[in-house]
């Protein structure tokens, strides 16, 4: 090839003699196979003629010779993590990857991070994209230049750069031929080679008409396949946007194509899309994409190689008419299938956008020059846009240099407006407005996206205007007018009267693309504001385009109007009556722009555009205050008849999505007029618009014929009315935080906005951040200013934290805020009046002092102190005051004394800062002038004194004095004079004497009440006197017989304290002492004693399986039908749990209960995801947690030891053993072999074995047959939930599961007290206590119900472990099993060895006590072995090691391991190492014993056991456990018996093997399971995430990755790829590895949305530990705050595992909360 003239010639000739042998040569295609073949025989080749020699040494040799780009370029992987800095971006579409943000001075700045859906690439490096730091460390260019001094930048050989260009020529030539190929049965002559197979594909492509299902079925009913090769089609063409789904013969796969269209469109409108491809095509199309896949790995070795991509893709062949590689790839875009072509497609693309600014330029061109066919076929088509090639356009588009150079040469701003405007001109109506009454959601929602290439069009303002810009820019600026003409006055609507709205009119879709423009159009006013004469222009411009969409409706006739002697001409309009709109983006935006010119100063020279004379004023506000007429309106409650459409339309008005341009434009409009007309005619057209003016101007006619009703509700209604009027008064004298409006700032207004948040209530982050605006970078401004008016509150585990408002703030607070709601107003009100009346202050709450407006609106105040306000507030203070008037309320008279307040405050600012003779704003001259009319003879001021006496304004008295003392300031600034001192004090405030009054008559009333209660307390004892003389010789005899009992309790107590030593095991026991129980039944409320002969009650309980305390995770558990659980494994790997909540029934209710539980869930929806009925589950009544049987309560019996007899036979270990396996011999098993202590005589053994059963042993219990059935149940619960097999009462490993329930529940909650650092007794909760109590008792009560024999057999084979000579086979070693286990079944099991068929014996309680003892010791030796055994040898050093007796005790057994063990252990061991090792190990299984042996016997513990103090702990565990402190001592006090034993134990095979290191053990004290170690930072995380590939997909798809909290393995969740059969049923990944992990419970942390919790059945939603910096929990990553570790949180996830409260978390939340149906969990 690299000799040959005609390179395209041989590679072409080459490529059509092996891609047709490696592709779509057979029905199932072979990947990897394929993958083999194409690597050797297609790009093997490749790679030798572009490297010149061996791909491997090339490459190595480009590695080495090629420096550090100055560019990241990191394309990004669909769910990696991106950062963007906030304060340095210059928008929030610049991105660094992790690595760049970890060596970039970003990571100290605040900074957002999210998830990438894949594509783009990092910014870093590009100095256009950051305001600061535009490149990490590894991307300097001094670092750069440094490497590029030592190696050449790309290469070292100008020929591997020109066979780059030879070969990327022919490849991307005949790439984007196989793309765009169109020949169904024909190949490109090039690629024809011989003659060509009969061999075709039916191939079906991916749409988004047709749903899963329905693919599914077509393919089942059309090719007769099951529906697993249904779904596997289904998936793969989902996945990669076609497959073939018939092999054959021309005929057989055209028939194939027509049955799949015909049964498709039976089941949907249109039918699937199919066609035949014959093999050769659909070979060489599969290349191509395998092609781009390895050129794309090609360009990231070197920069030189992407440019010379870039060269030849965007390189016009001058002899063809045919437009450029990338261009014509781009308009086939929307033929190409879904994801494998579209995918590589955009990556392709990108790379000619990558590095170089020549062919960024050129690309960027071609694709303006195609935009509107682009984003035309892009909307007709129903691909989704991440995958077309519309997709590039943020890519080209926020880069400043390339927008503003499409904006001058391309002009791409018209170009998008216009794309926009023909895709809306459907929808356009008679009148030139849109309508979008009936609109395709799909298609329109596809249009909506170029909204978007507009915002990133115009991120970035020009810092230096071209005349060409402006040129270019105002053109665009007009076309944009146009479009907000076509929206101005849309969706009109008419007050409906008489009868309701039939059919609520379409309103959402003119709100969305109100809400998309919503930053567009800040936009257009922030680059107007960037240059004067621009400004100006394009406010002439807007301010056209305002008069000309109003010339129509004003048309209507005028009405001259008067008041006060002002007269004004308003035209006929009404709002209740004739037609009104919300939408007036074009008036709005001329309100922005006339702001900005006041801002900007510009406004100066407006005249010369725009002529005082043309401005029209009353045109401007018209619209506008019709606006806020419709909304005061709405809120009378007068357009309740036309449904929920206006009322939903008026909420998004004003809501933080949308008010910044629509509802705070309208007052800046309506502030933009009044500052340029005279305030009496505008507060007139007002009253005019709010249909006002007549009923303020002369009285309500009380002799008009209507209804008392109906007259009742009009009042209400102008009332109403009144009040929003004032209240839009109020907004356009006082919401001054305006930039350009009053000299604020940004940040000002921001800050005010947070103030009155807090004023409601303290609020949390996350809760200030959703009501405050976002602007174009999707920043509030929030982190800015909060902590100048805000501290924050930390919050707790369960909680998030709050901001409180600072004291110093709450002087800003403004009752009528204009963004407060009615409910917000309301609150805000309430807090501060409370308070306020927490601080003993008044109740008032006037207006804080506002900033001074800006000259150009400096006549707004000038309304304040006009004639027409001066009447309103005269006339509503009047009507106050007269009895009769009912046309006024409470919150009308509120806002008069808000809006005198603004008048005094703006007279008293202007009187401090200027002399008396300059200031013309004379509010309080006007407000106590007398009038001249009957009507206003009365001042203000002479009003608000008679306002004080009126009893409804109660509320409002503080306010009033606050009021009348603002007089007397402005009077004595007036005047020049101080208010007087003492007027106050002279003359008492009403609100004061009221309160003494108040104060006085409450001390009375306690006072009288005092004296009452001592008077009835004095009837009472002279009664009681009475009675004890009268009943006297009754009192005396009751006295003494009282006093004898206690004597005798005295001393039986005194008697019982001398016997009690807290000891619970051998002769020394302490006595139990019984104390009678009654409880309560939760179902039926009766008492009941628990006794043995009475009716059964019960504990609720839930068994489950459990893995937290395994050492080796990911155990499979044995087939359940022939496991033998006796023997528990030292790794504990699994085990059996028992909970309960700790609420008792009778055994009856519950059955009653349960039977009622069943019957209604079956016919209950979605029940079973809250409890598996098969199961036995069911919620407690009381406390809704989960349960699934119930424990049977059995009463403890007193146990009394008679210490007088004689116990020589059982005095020692040697001579119950003998007793012990004489027994063992003589049952009649077969198992045990002859003991190895021979006895000397026959009638030794016959003494020895009769003594047991002398005459001090009791009765065996009797239990009544209602506790026997409930043995049966809870033991078969244990059984069955225990093996996961079905019940069987008679299975001799019933007991089995019972003792082993019993001894893992022990642990785990020995497990938990140690890990909380809590004391080992009295530190349980009472479900715990009550719940372990109930469980060891019955699991001691359960030997009665079983088979004697059976459990003589079990406790045989429990022996075989410990003693010798009675091996049976397959016996473990002590290595293998849980010794603790082995204590409770041997200690549980042992009363059956005295079980005989002629009688029912049971050991007394002396010998209890010993055989308690001996077991426990034995057990104990065999352990502290297994501890030494395992231990690890290698010990750390210690300077001055403590010697002791128990460290040559200690030494002494070691060295006696070492003879038994061939010396297989090292023997420099020290003693004071094997002793701490002994103690470490031997305290967990003591500290189980001894909770064990408390809840059995019932013996009480000694007090160090019952602190937390670890000092004591071991020595009060011996002493109560009968143990001596040196435990080492129990081999030497037994040194007969302990012989044979240890050569038992050491020379067992398992235990040599051990030795030998051929096999592994667990060590003790075992290692304490926690919840996986997550990353601090949760960036990290997602990181982790993104790389994770799936081990069963070779693909690129984006993955959900979940990560299981138990053992860090990371599964992938919710894809058909990872699915397992379990019993029968598909099931997710994760729902499958919660069997071998977690037993069937699990915690899985989907890394890209919230934590969930699951159990076998279901599952639920859990927050997540990651929290934000202010303690808010998150659910996404859609804010994309950085997130760091809770501990707290974490710690609390940690204890639901550990308690096994996982399933009852899961049953709680998903019966409380039943939205979570919706998600097929076991799919997880």
């Amino acid at each position: 090839w690299q000799d040959c003239p005609d390179l395209k010639y041989e590679v072409y000739r080459h490529l059509a003699q092996y891609v047709p042998k490696i592709y779509c040569t057979r029905a199932e295609a072979k990947p990897v196979e394929e993958e083999e073949l194409v690597q050797g025989a297609l790009l093997r080749p490749l790679e030798w003629y572009l490297f010149g020699e061996d791909p491997q040494v090339g490459l190595e040799k480009l590695i080495q010779s090629s420096g550090s780009s100055e560019l990241c370029g990191k394309v990004f992987k669909g769910g990696e993590t991106t950062y963007s800095c906030r304060d340095c971006a210059i928008d929030p579409t610049c991105v660094l990857c992790m690595d760049c943000f970890q060596n970039s001075i970003h990571k100290n700045h605040r900074y957002k991070m999210n998830s990438s859906s894949g594509g783009g690439f990092c910014d870093c490096g590009d100095v256009e994209a950051w305001k600061n730091g535009p490149a990490c460390k590894k991307h300097d260019p001094g670092a750069a230049g440094d490497a590029s001094q030592q190696h050449p930048l790309v290469f070292q050989a100008e020929d591997v750069a020109e066979r780059a260009r030879k070969l990327f020529t022919v490849l991307l030539q005949y790439m984007v031929d196989m793309m765009v190929w169109e020949e169904e049965k024909e190949l490109p002559s090039d690629l024809q080679l011989g003659e060509k197979p009969d061999t075709y594909y039916c191939v079906l492509f991916n749409d988004e008409h047709h749903s899963y299902d329905q693919v599914i079925y077509t393919l089942q009913r059309a090719l007769a396949c099951d529906q697993r090769e249904a779904q596997v089609h289904t998936t793969s063409i989902d996945k990669e946007g076609r497959r073939a789904v018939k092999m054959g013969t021309v005929q057989i796969c055209q028939e194939a194509k027509e049955v799949i269209c015909r049964q498709s469109e039976n089941i949907s409108l249109q039918p699937l899309h199919a066609e035949v491809l014959h093999s050769t095509v659909m070979a060489h199309q599969s290349f191509a994409y395998r092609a781009c896949t390895w050129l794309i790995q090609i360009l990231s070795y070197a920069g030189r190689f992407r440019q010379v991509f870039c060269e030849v893709a965007l390189e016009q062949d001058p002899n063809s008419e045919q437009p450029c590689l990338v261009s014509r790839l781009m308009k086939w875009d929307a033929k190409l299938y879904k994801v494998e072509s579209s995918t590589r497609k955009d990556n392709f693309s990108q790379q000619t956008m990558y590095d170089l600014e020549l062919p960024d330029l050129k690309f960027a061109c071609n694709f303006a020059k195609h935009y509107k066919q682009l984003q035309k076929d892009f909307i007709e088509d129903d691909h989704e846009r991440n995958i077309c090639v519309t997709a590039l356009s943020v890519q080209m588009f926020t880069v400043p240099t390339l927008s503003r150079h499409l904006i001058e040469e391309q002009n791409i701003v018209k170009i998008i407006i216009e794309t926009v405007m023909e895709m809306l001109s459907e929808h356009l109506g008679a009148n030139g407005k849109f309508h979008f009454q009936s609109h395709n959601s799909d298609k329109f929602f596809r249009i909506q996206v170029i909204f978007y290439d507009l915002k990133y069009i115009l991120t970035s303002k020009p810092p230096v205007w071209t005349d060409r810009l402006k040129v270019q820019f105002l053109e665009g600026f007009k076309s944009f007018l146009k479009m907000l003409a076509c929206m101005q006055g849309m969706e009109e609507v008419k007050r409906q009267f008489g009868q309701h709205i039939e059919v609520e009119p379409e309103w959402e879709a003119a709100f969305t693309i109100q809400i998309h423009l919503k930053h567009i159009l800040t936009m257009f006013q922030d680059w107007c504001a960037s240059n004067e004469e621009v400004l100006l222009k394009a406010y002439r411009e807007c301010h056209n385009a305002v008069m000309q969409c109003s010339r129509k409706a004003f048309t209507r006739e005028t009405r001259p109007l008067s008041m006060c002697g002002h007269t004004f001409t308003s035209r006929a309009y009404r709002v209740s009556t004739d037609p009104v709109t919300v939408h007036l983006p074009l008036s709005r935006m001329l309100a922005g722009l006339h702001v900005q010119l006041s801002r900007t100063g510009a406004i100066a020279r407006l005249h010369e555009y725009v002529p005082a004379e043309e401005l029209q004023v009353e045109v401007l506000v018209e619209y506008p205050l019709r606006c806020l007429v419709l909304l005061a309106q709405v809120s009378a409650e007068m357009w309740r008849r036309n449904g929920l459409s206006l009322v939903s339309q008026v909420y998004f008005y004003q809501d933080v999505k949308c008010r910044e341009e629509m509802f705070d434009k309208d007052i800046n409009m309506l502030q933009i007029g009044l500052s340029l007309v005279d305030p009496n005619s505008f507060l007139m057209l007002i009253l005019q618009r709010f249909e006002l003016f007549d009923i303020l101007n002369k009285p309500m006619l009380t002799k008009d014929k209507v209804s008392d009703r109906k007259k009742n509700d009009l009042i209400k209604q102008f009332n109403r009315l009144t009040e929003e009027m004032l209240l839009l008064i109020i907004t356009i004298v006082g919401e001054r935080y305006v930039p350009g409006i009053s000299h604020v700032s940004k940040e000002d207004v921001i800050m005010r906005e947070v103030i009155h948040l807090l004023c409601i209530q303290p609020m949390a982050h996350s809760g200030l951040t959703k009501s405050l605006p976002e602007n174009e970078s999707n920043e509030t401004g929030l982190e800015k200013v909060i902590h100048q008016v805000a501290t924050f509150k930390k919050p707790g585990v369960s909680g998030h934290g709050v901001y409180e408002l600072k004291k110093e703030c709450l002087k800003e607070f403004n009752l009528y805020f204009y963004h407060y709601s009615k409910s917000q107003h309301t609150k805000a009100e309430d807090a501060q009046k409370k308070r306020k009346k927490q601080e003993n202050s008044d109740e008032a709450l006037p207006p804080p002092v506002p900033p001074d407006f800006c000259p150009a609106f400096a006549n707004i105040v000038n309304l304040l102190n006009c004639d027409v306000l001066m009447y309103i507030l005269r006339t509503i203070l009047h009507r106050a005051v007269e009895t009769k008037s009912r046309l006024w309320t409470e919150a009308m008279i509120q806002m008069v004394l808000h809006l005198i307040a603004y008048g005094l405050l703006e007279e008293k600012s202007q009187l401090e800062k200027s002399p008396e003779e300059e200031v013309k704003f004379d509010f309080y001259h006007k407000a106590t002038r007398l009038g001249s009319t009957s009507t206003n003879v009365q001042s203000i001021m002479m009003l608000l004194e008679k306002i004080r006496t009126v009893p409804q304004l109660e509320a409002q008295k503080d306010m009033v004095n606050w009021t009348l003392q603002m007089f007397d300031t402005v009077k004595c600034l007036r005047e020049k004079s101080f208010p007087p001192q003492a007027s106050s004090s002279e003359v008492p405030k009403p609100e004061e004497t009221v309160q003494e009054k108040e104060k006085a008559e409450r001390k009375r009333k306690a006072e009288a009440a005092k004296l009452h209660r001592q008077k009835i307390m004095a009837q009472m004892s002279a009664m009681q006197k009475n009675f004890i003389e009268t009943h006297k010789l009754l009192y005396e005899s009751g006295t003494e017989g009282q006093d004898q009992e206690e004597t005798k309790a005295e001393e039986e107590s005194i008697q019982m304290a001398v016997d009690d030593s807290r000891v619970a095991l051998g002769p020394k026991r302490g006595s139990c002492v019984v104390e009678k129980e009654v409880l309560i039944c939760i179902l039926c409320q009766e008492e009941q004693e628990v006794k043995a002969d009475k009716t059964a009650m019960v504990l609720t309980a839930c068994i489950q399986r459990s893995t937290t305390l395994t050492q080796q995770k990911g155990k499979v558990f044995p087939n359940p039908e022939n496991f033998d659980p006796l023997f528990m494994n030292s790794d504990l790997a699994w085990g059996t749990h028992t909970g309960s909540c700790g609420h008792v029934m009778h055994a009856a209710c519950w059955q009653k209960y349960f039977e009622a539980v069943q019957n209604m869930t079956r016919h209950r929806l979605h029940a079973e995801l809250i409890f598996d009925l098969e199961n036995g589950e069911y919620l407690c009544p009381l406390c809704k947690s989960l349960c699934n049987t119930v424990i049977p309560l059995i009463p403890m019996q007193a146990q009394k030891i008679n210490r007088w007899v004689h116990t020589s036979d059982l005095s020692n270990l040697k001579h119950w053993l003998q007793i012990v396996l004489a027994r063992v011999k003589g049952l009649e098993t077969g198992i045990a072999k002859a003991p190895t202590f021979q006895l000397s005589e026959e009638n030794e053994i016959r003494n020895v074995i009769e003594y047991p059963f002398s005459s001090l042993f009791p009765c065996s219990t009797t239990y009544s047959d209602s506790i026997q059935e409930m043995l049966v149940l809870f033991a078969t619960a244990a059984y069955r939930v225990g093996l996961k097999v079905a019940p069987n009462e008679a299975d001799p490993r019933v007991p089995v599961m019972v003792w082993s329930t019993c001894a893992f529940t022990i642990q785990s909650i020995e497990n938990l007290l140690e890990d909380e650092d809590k004391p080992l007794f009295g530190s349980l909760q009472n479900r715990q206590n009550s719940g372990l109590q109930a469980l060891v008792q019955f699991a001691a009560a359960h030997r009665m119900k079983a088979s004697q024999q059976t459990i003589q057999n079990h406790l045989t084979r429990l022996l075989t472990v410990l003693l010798p000579n009675l091996n049976v086979e397959h016996s473990p070693s002590i290595l293998d099993v849980d010794m603790f286990h082995v204590l409770v079944s041997l200690v549980l099991s042992f009363p059956s060895l005295y079980w005989e068929e002629a009688v029912d014996l049971q050991p007394s309680f002396l010998s209890s006590s010993y055989n308690d003892l001996y077991l426990f010791h034995l057990v104990t030796m065999a352990h502290i072995v297994q501890i030494i055994l395992t231990a690890d040898k290698d010990p750390a050093p210690v300077e001055d090691p403590e010697e002791s007796e128990e460290t040559y005790s200690a030494a002494a057994l070691y060295r006696d391991l070492l003879l038994r063990t061939n010396s297989c252990l090292r023997d420099d061991v020290p003693g004071w190492y094997l002793r701490d090792c002994v103690r470490r190990g031997l305290t967990p299984y003591l500290r189980c014993a001894a909770l064990f042996f408390h809840y059995l016997l019932g013996v009480t513990p000694p007090d160090d056991l019952h602190n937390g103090s670890s000092e004591g702990q071991f020595g009060a565990l011996c002493s109560y456990l009968s143990l001596p402190t040196n435990v080492f001592l129990l081999f030497q006090e037994y040194r007969e018996t302990v012989d044979p034993l240890l050569h038992r134990w050491c020379t067992d095979p398992s235990v040599q093997s051990f030795l030998n290191g051929e096999r592994t053990a667990i060590r003790y004290p075992r290692k304490r399971n926690k919840l996986m170690q997550l990353p601090e930072d949760y960036s990290c995380l997602l990181n982790q995430a993104s790389h994770f590939k799936c081990p069963r997909s070779a693909d690129d798809e984006r993955k959900h990755p979940v990560l299981c909290m138990f053992c860090g393995v990371m599964l992938c969740s919710q894809n058909t790829c990872c699915q397992e059969t379990v019993d029968g049923e598909e099931v997710g990944s994760c729902t499958a590895h919660t069997i071998s992990c977690g037993a069937g419970i699990g915690m899985f942390l989907r890394v890209r949305h919230i934590k969930t919790a699951m159990r076998l059945v279901s599952a639920c939603f859990l927050s997540t530990p990651y929290r934000v910096g202010h303690g808010a929990c998150i659910a996404n990553l859609r804010r994309g705050n950085p997130l760091h570790l809770c501990q707290e949180r974490y710690r609390k996830l940690y204890l639901l595992w550990q308690q096994h409260c996982i399933m009852e978390e899961v049953a709680r939340i998903q019966e409380v909360n039943p939205t979570i149906f919706d998600f097929e969990w076991q799919q997880l």
